[in-house]
């Protein structure tokens, strides 16, 4: 009895993560946009309860849920309808939004989509040759082929995003980083982005009347006779027309300190509510977590640096340790999401979300196997293949570092310039 009620179980959690998959997509995704290609929105749907079902079976790996068979079975049809959705479909639909949105090639979108797909296939390919990912007697299309590629992949940008999150994280929560901002700052700036604008106005307002003066000057001159009366109208014609140009070019040059002044503003009254809220219980909370996760962010570059000069292999789980931080920045894609989106590119970037979504766990389960006991792990070893395990770890110590390392000095360029840049405007 206990074999049908788990597969029971495991088949009702994959269609409420389907269904999660679903209700995400509408409501957060494409809340603000009419869903047109519902084939986006399955997949997408498909990528997320796929990828929380491998997380599933390492739980019923630690819980001896189902028979070894049974899991061994589940853990196969899994990772190959998640290899298939990331190497063949997602690809494949990318390429066809995209030659889509174009008009010269949308008779013929299906021809070009498929050249897009063997694009990719051939650099996906040719990816696993400079890392030495797996054993050369696999077959094209042996898992330990397709999930040494994608591992490479996902690793890299878990490294990315986790070294970035480490840093970027007690720089945002940290009070400490916060410049000191007051409502006169504030006041001050507001008044010469008035002040600007006016200038703008009246300038513009110049140009207008200037434009006007030369047209009815023009008029009046054409009706003079002779050819006094063209020499006249050409030598006015070009001293107003130079006056002209120059003006332009002054509410150029007005326009672009607007905006200057704008985004300064802007982030002004950012850093004046972000001082607001560090006052808050809240705010105090998180500022205490910004020292933590600081710490954190020293500990593991320095891990790190172990990991690489002594050439180690950490038997801690990095995407465990490093969750907290990771979980914080899938907001900020999202909100990446919303700035660059419209009703041509939102399918191209959800399915993009997906790609990154479904390598990013495939590559978790890759990292996730050396911190699981021996007992645990024979399965995941099995169903993965052999596959240079030690590799990836590693792989992943030198993209957090070089991630982390630029990130500080990024982050403190940044800091570093705000007040000089708040003192030029």
């Amino acid at each position: 009895v206990r074999g049908p009620l788990v597969m029971t179980v495991l088949f009702c959690l994959q269609v409420l993560f389907f269904g999660f998959g679903w209700l995400f997509f509408m409501r957060q995704l494409f809340k603000d946009y009419e869903v047109r290609q519902y084939v986006v929105q399955v997949v997408f749907s498909v990528t997320f309860a796929f990828s929380c079902t491998m997380f599933e079976l390492i739980i019923f790996e630690i819980l001896g849920a189902l028979s070894s068979t049974s899991r061994y079975f589940h853990w196969k049809l899994n990772l190959y309808v998640i290899l298939l959705v990331l190497i063949f479909v997602v690809p494949f639909y990318i390429g066809y939004f995209v030659v889509s949105n174009i008009r010269l090639l949308q008779r013929q979108r299906l021809l070009f989509a498929c050249v897009v797909w063997f694009t990719f296939m051939y650099f996906f390919w040719k990816l696993g040759d400079p890392f030495p990912i797996l054993s050369p007697k696999h077959g094209i299309l042996s898992i330990e082929q397709l999930i040494s590629r994608v591992g490479v992949i996902g690793v890299t940008l878990m490294a990315l995003l986790s070294g970035f999150g480490a840093v970027n994280c007690p720089y945002t929560y940290m009070s400490y980083f916060l410049r000191n901002v007051t409502d006169s700052d504030i006041l001050a700036l507001e008044r010469r982005l008035l002040q600007t604008m006016d200038m703008i106005v009246s300038k513009k307002k110049r140009i207008a009347m200037t434009r006007r003066q030369m047209y009815q000057r023009g008029e009046d001159q054409n009706k003079q006779a002779g050819i006094w009366g063209m020499i006249k109208s050409v030598t006015s014609s070009t001293s107003g027309s130079e006056n002209l140009s120059l003006i332009q070019q002054e509410v150029v040059a007005l326009e672009e300190l607007s905006r200057q002044l704008f985004l300064e503003t802007v982030d002004l009254q950012a850093t004046k509510e972000r001082i607001e809220y560090s006052k808050t219980f809240q705010g105090k909370y998180f500022n205490f977590l910004g020292y933590f996760f600081s710490i954190y962010c020293v500990w593991k570059i320095f891990m790190a640096t172990i990991n690489i000069v002594f050439d180690r292999v950490g038997k801690t789980d990095p995407v465990t340790r490093g969750i907290e931080i990771t979980v914080n920045y899938l907001g900020i894609q999202f909100d990446f999401f919303y700035a660059i989106s419209s009703s041509k590119s939102s399918n191209v970037i959800v399915l993009v979300l997906a790609q990154i979504m479904g390598m990013y766990f495939v590559s978790s389960v890759l990292l996730m196997r050396m911190s699981m006991p021996l007992e645990y792990r024979t399965i995941v070893t099995e169903v993965l293949g052999e596959l240079q395990f030690n590799f990836y770890h590693r792989w992943f110590d030198v993209i957090f570092l070089v991630s982390a390392l630029s990130s500080i000095l990024f982050l403190y360029l940044a800091h570093k310039q705000a007040p000089e840049k708040h003192m030029t405007l």
